[in-house]
């Protein structure tokens, strides 16, 4: 196992710079995901620690020294490619074994450490088949045990499920999570899914534009956005958000001319800001309870077979619902939607970070969580 320390990495392409000063520490044996839509430079930080990709500024510290300058082969590092990068005209024993071959293992011993890998991840039945005669989902076990058998201190994961069908990337994902309890080796696995973020991590590291936008465990960025970004990328469906300004202490008002109430303690450095609600979050016709009642107009339903979404506008802005069991909708209806005040979300428009909360606030210590930043990160004083 190793510690990972990145500090102020920055990479750039000619003048187009592409990661913009990076701070992360990644601990002994944990697995860290990072998180970003196409482009927003995880793949190539996740290169620049295997050492295939040169670092234009900055530092990165594998175990406790300096790795800047080593070649790949010199970090300890072991990566898993989206495309699986097998040898076709290799067997399974051969694609796992090449590494000690390289380095000059005894055969003896090769076949020992290749039966080894090969049963830990399934493969035991499969040594003599080539690539080509296995699945997608027996490949990438291929490409894993062949990181595994060079017993790296680091496994890196470059979106090695995305090639996967929908049924064999869950199993995979379980697979993988099964595999780091027994190594417990320090991982690093790059994603645009969130699913596959949220079922792996021990912590998330969200990032947008070649920032990092939050880091935390996905619990706490799932129902603690640190920015407006963060709450729109992470949820499916993702979280609503209501163009607003504040009117008063504990009140928005939106464009229609609707006040929502918020409550006290929020610290709104603007008059103009967004609120945000998870579409599970939404009580609809409800007969009674606390809460900001408006109209709702239903456009259509989306089925999704363990439950439905109804789509439509809340005061002319599109709005997303979660319905319940037994909840009944149909297009062209007008229902009355509930916007608890505890389950509003509050962010700047100008910065569109994260409101903060009061520490005097009576509900400073329920809503306000603490978000390791870095920078273009919200801080904990930003919670």
């Amino acid at each position: 196992m190793a510690e990972i320390a990145i500090r102020q990495v920055r990479k750039s392409y000619g003048r187009t710079e592409v990661v913009h000063g990076v701070d992360l520490d990644i601990g002994n044996g944990e697995f860290v995901v990072i998180l970003g839509p196409s482009g927003c430079g995880k793949s190539t930080l996740l290169r620049m620690i295997a050492g295939l990709e040169d670092i234009t500024a900055g530092e990165i510290a594998i175990d406790g020294a300096r790795v800047n300058e080593r070649e790949p082969r010199e970090r300890g590092c072991a990566m898993v490619f989206q495309n699986y990068a097998l040898y076709p005209h290799m067997n399974v024993a051969d694609n796992i074994g090449y590494a000690l071959k390289v380095a000059g293992v005894a055969k003896a011993e090769r076949a020992r450490r290749v039966a080894v890998v090969a049963a830990t991840v399934g493969l035991d039945g499969f040594l003599d088949r080539r690539p080509g005669q296995l699945s997608g989902g027996q490949r990438q076990r291929v490409a894993m045990a062949r990181a595994m058998i060079r017993e790296p201190k680091v496994f890196l994961f470059d979106e090695p499920l995305s090639n996967l069908d929908a049924k064999l990337r869950v199993q995979m994902r379980i697979e993988i999570r099964r595999l780091h309890r027994r190594l417990a080796t320090t991982s690093v696995f790059v994603t645009h899914d969130q699913v596959e973020a949220m079922t792996l991590a021990d912590r998330m590291v969200v990032m947008n534009a070649g920032h990092i936008e939050q880091i935390g465990a996905p619990a706490e960025i799932y129902h603690r956005p640190a920015t407006r970004f963060v709450a729109s990328f992470i949820g499916m469906p993702p979280m609503n958000l209501l163009p607003a300004r504040a009117t008063a202490p504990g009140v928005v008002a939106l464009a229609s001319g609707a006040r929502l109430m918020l409550p006290p303690g929020w610290v709104m450095t603007g008059g103009d800001v967004e609120v945000g609600i998870r579409p599970e979050d939404v009580l609809v016709d409800a007969e009674s309870g606390d809460g900001n009642r408006l109209p709702f107009t239903v456009e259509f339903i989306e089925e999704l077979g363990a439950g439905r979404l109804a789509h439509g506008t809340l005061e002319g802005i599109d709005f997303i619902v979660q319905l319940p069991a037994g909840a009944s909708m149909t297009a062209g209806e007008t229902h009355v939607l509930t916007l608890g005040s505890n389950a509003l979300h509050l962010f700047d428009a100008g910065t569109s970070r994260r409101c903060r909360f009061d520490a005097a606030s009576p509900m400073a210590g329920v809503m306000q969580v603490p978000v390791v930043g870095l920078e273009h990160s919200v801080q904990a004083s930003s919670a």
